[in-house]
């Protein structure tokens, strides 16, 4: 029972954390139109929305984060420990109880987004619409993939994906 409640207080916890920010930034980008814009702002709102769509989105999420949510989850509802299932929003994104290399790659790509953050809220019109429409795309994606990545998982109960753990954690 206690695995069960980890796996789907994690999984809510993650899908949730990304659908709740794509929706913050989705008012933020649709003021796009609120403002007078040129070809060049279409332009690159094209291109930054496809190419979030693919790193953020397709590589990012899709090919990476999303499996390995999956497959921590699943490990997490086979092993569950009583820290871990509270924690199993932060721990199903490897920010705890992963291998060190995890850890550092996770935290990493924390401390980019804070910075992107940063760069974003002080960009000028039409140019932080732009980005966060961008932003928004790889986002409804992770979420939308996470999603059927966890499902995926929770069907077949396994996952073929390496859940990254900690040396000290035990298989079973």
């Amino acid at each position: 029972m206690l695995g069960r409640i980890g796996f789907m207080w994690g999984s809510l916890g993650v899908v949730g954390l990304l659908m709740a920010s794509a929706v913050r930034l989705s008012n933020i980008a649709l003021e796009f139109f609120l403002y007078p814009v040129n070809i060049s702002h279409w332009l690159a709102l094209i291109m930054w929305v496809a190419f979030m769509a693919y790193t953020e989105g397709y590589k990012g999420f899709q090919q990476a984060f999303s499996p390995r949510v999956a497959a921590r989850l699943i490990w997490l509802k086979h092993n569950p420990k009583a820290w871990l299932v509270a924690l199993a929003p932060l721990y199903a994104m490897g920010f705890i109880y992963a291998s060190k290399k995890r850890i550092i790659i996770s935290y990493s790509i924390l401390i980019m987004v804070l910075i992107f953050i940063t760069i974003a809220v002080n960009l000028p019109q039409p140019w932080r619409p732009i980005m966060d429409a961008g932003v928004v795309v790889g986002l409804l994606w992770g979420a939308t993939v996470t999603g059927w990545s966890i499902l995926v998982a929770m069907r077949t109960g396994a996952s073929l994906v390496n859940p990254e753990l900690p040396k000290s954690a035990h298989y079973h």
